[in-house]
């Protein structure tokens, strides 16, 4: 017998008695089969001995002097022939009094130990009393109350300490409620009160006071091992916390119940494949991660590229090991895998991919640090929870993918505001039809006939200017070299100084003609393979301090990433950083301001310089009126623009470690064209063929001359406009009369055809030069 679990509150005084079996001894006493009535005739004069057992035993220790009898009362219920299957015990519902159980219920508890206690999951003793006031309610009065029904819990851990989860079943037809002179008759709006107000306990004990009703009898309590069902249920419910991150703790322990394994070890790496290579995804940082253990990220991608997993991942079937000692291995990859998971003590294990949908998302691991505890049998029982795992990374991967885009948006690339809502209604179309069952195809997000607009200032002679810096790096360098060997070479006179210094001398007269596309990488070559092994020799062993801090000096100048010094290039790089930052800056606000005027799609880029697009029109803003006046007007508010660019660089010019010059050239298209956001290059682009002359013209615009000569179209501090038609020149020419009278642009204007270009014939350009004296930018018209 075992007294495990009660409150001290009840509304119950109880009685422990076996009256109410005794009518079906009576009635088995008539039985026409001689030997069972002789049988219930025996026991009905043998009870008779204990009258206490039929009146009721209050005191749950008295029962122990009556334990053989009434082992011989219950053999009925509790046959000899299922005590080592059914788990059962006599008790008095939520007190867990228990006593003549079956052999499988005493070894459960036997394996759980002396310390361990029967209490019932979840229930306080609020609760306790509540539920004892129910079964009067349903038993005594008659009225179905549901909370009776909700399902009872026991936690049971075996010898190695893995809780097993047992669902409780209480039968009390062997039971009588009795009210004492203390109970309070309940009125039908007494019961409905107390219904309605479940967690009111003062309310439940006023109508049902302590011991004010007398339990007698006895209850039977079966046990069902629930602990797989209930696994994956708490699995589930940890699994489908949106607020909490995964545990391993408790997810490694639902897995242990399961798998009844005290030392099974869980783990994920999530991971997805992108151009056939495998590339890890961070989905849980929390979870344990057998690949990743003592790795880094490029060797674990690297382990994930053997044929073991590769297979494994191709078939989509599980990897189990039963013994990792007769594993056979087949490549170097596998050994390093294999290696790996034996330094984590592991000796069986299954690894399980995780692909949904055509996805891989990642393996699921399982192992253990014994031989054969996991195996193709018990495998098996993932297919329970596998499914609600695969969810859980696959959500994670999309909260991923939010914060990837996220971060792509922010710092990479983004879809216009002008443009989003084109994008949102698309995404609202897909998602309604799909929450109904339909599928839809996503449609390709198309603007016509928009009006484009080009700009662009660039760096004057950017690749003569690198090719300049890059020659002063080299020809430093070179005169450095000569000066350490000839210092060398008075010191320790050898031969091989002299042909250094004579080579050194020839690099330096090669840089003073044109720069050949391979002149710096041969160098660079040189200096590394046969200048700088003699130079540290010789700073090892020299003994003349001056030329080793010669040397030391000529080493701290290298820069690492190219191998040779990058002092000139590094000027003109931030040169370069300097000026497209201030152009994007101004650029960047003014556009803020056009946004007002109407809504247009604009996009800019940063190269040796900045280029910007602009397309305007009514598929654009369908909930606005479109005017062509709004396409003149941004045309107008571009030149300012460019005027307002190219006087912040000429404020700039002075501070640039690197003196460079810019052009500034604005690309006039008449004609309405589509535009159309490319999937696959996450960016729009000009729709159909009869629009590619305007691509063609963005593309070789800038490098044009003019027609007859040999001078390119573009010059420093002028503003270049290229154009087709007589009426786009009068119009450009209506601003830069304004601009003139605003103080912006010189009064002197330049008109020229351009060159014929492949693709490109009849172009015509206006050339003005800016005026870089304080004034303000004029605002165009609203």
């Amino acid at each position: 017998m075992q007294f495990n679990f009660a409150f001290d509150s009840s509304p119950f005084k109880t009685l422990i008695a076996f009256h109410k079996i005794i009518p079906a001894f009576e009635k088995a006493a008539l039985s026409p089969i001689d030997f069972q009535a002789a049988y219930a005739r025996a026991l009905l004069d043998e009870i008779k001995k204990y009258p206490q057992l039929i009146e009721g035993v209050e005191k749950a220790d008295d029962l122990l002097r009556y334990e053989p009898i009434i082992r011989v009362l219950l053999a009925d219920l509790f046959p000899s022939s299922l005590t080592h299957n059914e788990i059962k015990a006599v008790t008095i519902p939520f007190h867990l009094y228990t006593f003549n159980h079956t052999a499988r219920l005493e070894k459960i508890l036997n394996d759980a130990g002396d310390h361990y206690e029967f209490s019932l999951r979840d229930i306080s003793a609020d609760t306790y009393y509540i539920l004892n006031c129910c079964v009067i309610i349903s038993q005594y009065y008659g009225f179905k109350v549901d909370a009776m029904d909700a399902p009872q819990f026991l936690d049971i851990p075996d010898k190695n300490n893995i809780i097993h989860h047992y669902r409780v079943l209480f039968n009390a037809d062997f039971m009588d409620i009795i009210p004492t002179e203390r109970a309070v008759h309940l009125s039908e709006e007494d019961i409905v009160e107390l219904i309605d107000n479940f967690s009111d306990i003062a309310l439940w004990k006023s109508k049902f006071p302590e011991r004010s009703w007398i339990l007698k009898g006895f209850a039977i309590m079966t046990l069902f091992d629930a602990t797989i069902e209930n696994a994956v249920s708490s699995f589930k419910s940890n699994l489908l916390r949106e607020k909490s991150a995964i545990q391993l703790a408790e997810i490694e322990n639902i897995f242990r119940s399961i798998y009844k394994i005290s030392d099974l070890r869980i783990g994920l790496t999530s991971f997805e494949k992108v151009r056939n290579e495998y590339n890890l995804r961070i989905v849980e940082k929390q979870l344990y991660s057998h690949l990743l253990y003592d790795s880094t990220i490029t060797e674990c991608e690297e382990m994930l590229c053997s044929d073991t997993l590769e297979s494994l991942l191709t078939k989509d079937e599980y990897l189990v090991v039963p013994d990792i000692d007769k594993m056979p291995i087949t490549d170097p990859k596998q050994a390093y895998f294999i290696n790996k998971l034996k330094q984590q003590q592991v000796k069986s294990f299954i690894f399980v991919p995780l692909i949904e949908g055509g996805k891989v998302l990642g393996l699921l691991e399982m192992s253990s640090s014994r031989v054969r505890e996991l195996n193709s049998v018990n495998a098996n029982k993932l297919n329970f929870i596998l499914p609600f795992i695969k969810d859980k990374v696959s959500k994670a991967f999309s909260e991923t993918e939010n914060q990837i885009e996220a971060v792509i948006q922010k710092e990479y690339t983004s879809i216009h505001p002008s443009v989003k809502w084109r994008f949102q209604e698309e995404a609202v179309h897909f998602l309604n039809d799909r929450a109904f069952g339909k599928d839809y195809a996503l449609q390709e997000i198309v603007f016509d006939h928009v009006y484009p607009l080009y700009g662009q200032i660039d760096v004057q002679g950017s690749s003569e200017s690198r090719n300049q810096a890059i020659r002063q790096d080299l020809s430093n360098q070179n005169s450095d070299l000569i000066a350490l060997f000839r210092a060398i070479n008075q010191t320790q006179k050898l031969p091989l100084f002299e042909q250094k210094i004579f080579d050194l001398e020839r690099n330096l007269a090669a840089l003073q003609h044109a720069l050949l596309t391979d002149t710096e990488q041969q160098m660079l070559d040189y200096f590394n393979a046969d200048i700088h092994p003699i130079l540290e020799n010789f700073r090892k062993n020299a003994r003349d301090t001056n030329i080793v801090d010669a040397i030391d000096r000529y080493f701290e100048r290298i820069n690492l990433a190219i191998g040779g010094f990058y002092e000139a290039r590094r000027d003109y790089d931030s040169s370069i950083t300097l000026i497209n930052k201030k152009l994007v800056a101004v650029l960047d606000e003014k556009q803020v301001e056009a946004q007002e005027y109407f809504p247009h799609y604009y996009e800019r880029y940063k190269t040796d310089g900045i280029e910007h697009n602009m397309y305007i029109g009514a598929s654009i803003a369908p909930d606005r009126n479109f005017e062509l006046y709004y396409l003149r007007n941004l045309r107008l508010w571009q030149l300012q623009v460019m005027c307002a660019m190219e006087h912040e660089f000429k404020l700039l010019q002075p501070s640039l470690p690197h003196q460079l010059e810019v052009t500034s050239l604005v690309l006039v298209f008449a004609t309405p064209i589509s535009i159309r956001f490319r999937m696959d290059e996450k960016q729009f682009d000009i729709d159909g063929s009869y629009n590619v002359r305007y691509e063609i013209a963005k593309k070789r615009i800038d490098k044009a001359k003019i027609k007859g000569k040999s001078e390119r179209i573009t010059q420093k501090g002028k503003l270049v406009i290229v154009y087709s038609t007589i009426h786009e020149e009068t119009e450009y020419l209506g601003y830069i009369k304004l601009l003139q009278h605003k103080g912006l642009l010189e009064a002197d204007i330049e008109q020229f055809e351009v060159e014929d270009l492949q693709g490109l014939i009849g172009l015509k350009a206006i050339r003005v030069g800016f005026t870089f004296q304080e004034v303000e930018v004029l605002n165009p018209v609203h």
